[in-house]
């Protein structure tokens, strides 16, 4: 299959299955997944001595590379974001006080409550908790993290986020306040670049460079009329890359100007003019991959069209030229990076819900796609290091299939 804008591509396979040498580890009860996408409730690390998960309950347990449980601790909420610290990982949870933890040892070393800045939930429900979208580690000894809670105010969304600096005795360097929700975080020099997705109040950039003591560098913003902002950002070849929700594009930054773009989701001029938000972006030296989303119509939500270029992965050079296309097949609530490789876990389609597609795609920005497997629910969480792969499978039961519950709360270890 040839790629209409140069390039290449692969044909859309959704791979064989899981290899017989992984480890599987079974991670007890959990209400299965439904046709539609409802967010993360998993997160997986992996650490010297073995992967981590994060589990929907807010437990966090640790395995040795064999799959023995070393440690097992309890939580609130679901521990959804995870990250080596220190000794420790740090974790990230969507619950009631948001919290965020370095555990180490079976053992919690100390704890922040971002509800203590970004505010408690205004409603029992599960989308207005605090929660811990993002965290990332700067040379071992500074760890980013950035919580956000949502509410309805005024008939309007409306946001409190914070974005913390962290050394691994759990001292609170700065911390970077806004009514806006960021989405991701990159390290950068001595200082992170944060992505806000969503900016109804006062702060109105998409992205923001901050500096060591949390002071504002630059600022860049796709569209500022626009609802959604940005949905990703990565450092390549010293520059930031970012995914735009605004115009769905992707974007090449130096110093907050635009080195060059391209088109990954744009709107189709026929029908219901479908588009695509490229969600993801993993950047190295050696190039960049952007991976898209679903299809959404301009008006309303339903539609029967697909965007020729959702859910798929796309690799550039850092000087911006296409090098290849390929299918992913399946949303991904979040990706893995490991140098210029992006491992997808793979969930639901979302409209076609095509058990064929669950599982993971391995991509390398030069070389495309390097290795794709099956499973048997849906794939909603992935960590990578070096030819180490960790990813938690969910099930899932579709509301249109009788196919039943399919699948089973599962730790795979590559």
């Amino acid at each position: 299959m040839s790629d209409t804008d140069g390039g290449r591509s692969v044909a859309p396979e959704t791979g064989s299955g899981i290899p017989d040498s992984a480890t599987r580890i079974d991670l007890g009860e959990v209400d299965p997944c439904g046709s539609r996408q409802a967010g993360r409730r998993s997160g997986v690390a992996l650490t010297a001595e073995g992967p981590v998960v994060g589990l929907a309950d807010g437990s966090v347990r640790a395995f040795d590379d064999d799959g023995a449980e070393r440690w097992r601790v309890g939580g609130e909420g679901s521990a959804i974001t995870l990250v080596p610290f220190g000794d420790g990982v740090l974790i990230g949870e969507r619950s009631e006080r948001g919290a965020i933890r370095l555990l180490a040892g079976g053992g919690e070393r100390w704890r922040h409550d971002a509800a203590e800045s970004v505010g408690a939930p205004t409603k029992d429900t599960r989308f207005f908790l605090p929660m811990v979208v993002d965290a990332a580690v700067a040379s071992g000894d500074v760890a980013y993290v950035a919580a956000r809670r949502y509410e309805r105010r005024d008939d309007g969304r409306a946001f409190g986020s914070s974005v913390y600096a962290l050394a691994p005795d759990g001292t609170v360097r700065w911390r970077y306040d806004a009514d806006a929700s960021p989405i991701a975080l990159e390290p950068v020099a001595d200082g992170v670049a944060v992505a806000y997705n969503r900016c109804p109040g006062d702060h109105d950039d998409g992205l923001v460079v901050l500096g060591p003591e949390g002071d504002e560098r630059w600022t860049w913003d796709p569209d500022r009329e626009a609802t959604r902002r940005v949905g990703d950002v990565a450092a390549a070849g010293g520059r930031l890359v970012v995914t735009s929700h605004a115009d769905y594009r992707g974007y090449c930054l130096a110093d907050g100007d635009v080195e060059w773009r391209v088109d990954l989701g744009t709107p189709q001029p026929d029908g219901d003019e479908v588009y695509t938000y490229p969600n993801h972006v993993v950047g190295h030296d050696a190039g960049v991959v952007f991976a898209t989303g679903n299809s959404f119509p301009a008006e309303g939500r339903e539609t029967d069209e697909r965007h020729p270029d959702e859910q798929s992965a796309f690799g550039y050079t850092t000087d911006g030229e296409r090098r290849w296309r390929a299918p992913v097949g399946g949303f991904c609530h979040g990706v893995a990076a490991d140098g210029g490789r992006l491992l997808a876990p793979v969930a639901q389609h979302f409209r076609d819900r095509d058990p064929a597609v669950h599982g993971f795609r391995l991509f390398d920005a030069a070389e495309g796609r390097l290795e794709a497997g099956r499973t048997d629910g849906v794939c909603t969480a992935a960590a990578l290091d070096g030819d180490r792969r960790a990813l938690v499978e969910e099930p899932v039961e579709y509301h249109d299939d009788d196919g039943g519950v399919r699948g089973a709360y599962s730790l795979w270890y590559l």
